[in-house]
């Protein structure tokens, strides 16, 4: 990404950030009148408080410990009561302004209006991250049944355990990787693939417990494979693929791996590497024209951008991520403007589509409109063998 083109992007997201703490600041010091006796040491702990996942990543960026885990983990709860607390704060200046439209509202109960406001707003946005944090510690398998009309030699079927975005670092860490790692035992896949943002920003809270020791793959007939995603090129990519790909994770960086039956993998570059290293990756034609289209061809991409050229190209199968199904509701849908597939299975002529919810997460460890899962694919192959011309 170029300097100024980043310059602009944060200073964008710091503007937006801001207004909504102040929002939220003058909501709570127009509720509690008890505040205004102490406004200093209020404004002081509020600030404190919004800043505080900022400060913990700029903190990690210079030395990562568990004092930075503790601010991510907290930081990243107070984004989630960022997006609940504007929601429904908003949502009462508009009742608010319907009834004083309707003049049931007056300068003798707008401060209970505003009272009540503010209970209600914190005890939904606390329920809300609550329920959501239980949610994203209990991740679910979700099975797809899929059909390749394509020949792969004597493979009939296909056992595929995938997973996209783990975002290790200091939310996601060993109790979390130890369970993923149980979950694709008890799967007994025949391949194993992870659909990138295994890193989630920053590699010094990974380094320091070296976390993926913990990544216990099983045993498969078909092997371990993974792609880039964006977060491994923001937190430096020199660094985290050689240390992903030094735990015996085959990282494909723009290849094509044949598997036994003639399936092709096909591993491409995340598109944020040209964002970040001016490095652009293989067009999808120019890596199809090396594959072989009678046989089965699966896509790993990590963003599910451009769906239609996949389709163009002959892809059987593409698997992505990026997208966490938004998260945290109503974001989902957000995610669903976006992109023409931001969740689940799509089929686009003879080519199919899945994008996952992922399995870690970014920011907050709250999860109130996706799941954390694990993709179980099952294909089975279908066709009579034919000679390439």
């Amino acid at each position: 990404m170029k300097r100024y083109q980043m310059i602009v992007f944060f200073s964008i997201v710091l503007a937006i950030y801001s207004l909504v703490n102040i929002y939220i600041y003058f909501k709570g010091y127009n509720a509690i009148p008890g505040l205004h006796n102490h406004k200093f040491i209020y404004a002081v702990v509020f600030f404190f408080i919004s800043a505080l996942f900022i400060f913990a990543k700029i903190l990690e960026s210079k030395h990562s410990s568990v004092i930075t885990d503790a601010l991510n983990i907290l930081g990243g709860f107070w984004l989630a009561f960022m997006l609940y607390g504007f929601l429904l704060f908003l949502l009462s200046d508009i009742i608010l302004l319907i009834l004083r439209i309707a003049h049931l509202i007056n300068p003798g109960n707008i401060l209970s209006y505003r009272e009540w406001t503010f209970i209600i707003t914190a005890s939904i946005s606390s329920l809300l991250i609550i329920g959501g944090f239980i949610n994203a510690i209990i991740p679910v398998v979700k099975e797809y049944n899929i059909t390749i009309n394509k020949p792969a030699g004597e493979i009939k079927t296909l056992r595929i355990a995938a997973v996209s975005d783990i975002h290790l670092g200091s939310i996601i860490r060993k109790r979390s990787l130890k369970k993923m790692s149980g979950i694709l035992r008890k799967l007994k896949p025949d391949l194993v693939l992870l659909l990138g943002d295994i890193v989630d920003g920053e590699i010094g809270p990974v380094l320091r417990g070296d976390l993926l020791q913990y990544f216990t793959c099983p045993e498969s007939t078909d092997g371990l494979f993974a792609i880039t995603g964006n977060h491994e090129f923001i937190g430096g990519a020199s660094r985290t693929i050689p240390y992903i790909e030094s735990k015996g994770i085959r990282v494909l960086k723009d290849e094509i791996v044949t598997l036994p039956g003639g399936i092709q993998l096909i591993g491409r570059i995340d598109r944020d590497s040209r964002r970040f290293y001016g490095k652009e990756r293989l067009p999808l034609g120019e890596l199809m024209k090396e594959t072989d289209s009678t046989k089965p061809v699966i896509l790993l991409d990590h963003q599910p951008f451009h769906l239609e050229e996949s389709a163009k190209y002959g892809v059987d199968l593409e698997l992505s991520g990026h997208t966490h199904n938004g998260q945290m509701w109503p974001l989902n849908y957000v995610t669903a403007m976006i992109y023409e597939l931001s969740y689940g299975y799509l089929k686009k002529g003879n080519s199919q589509f899945i994008v996952s919810s992922g399995y870690g997460l970014w920011g907050p460890r709250v999860r109130s409109g996706s799941r954390s899962e694990v993709l179980l694919i099952n294909i089975t192959f279908s066709g009579s063998e034919t000679s390439k011309e």
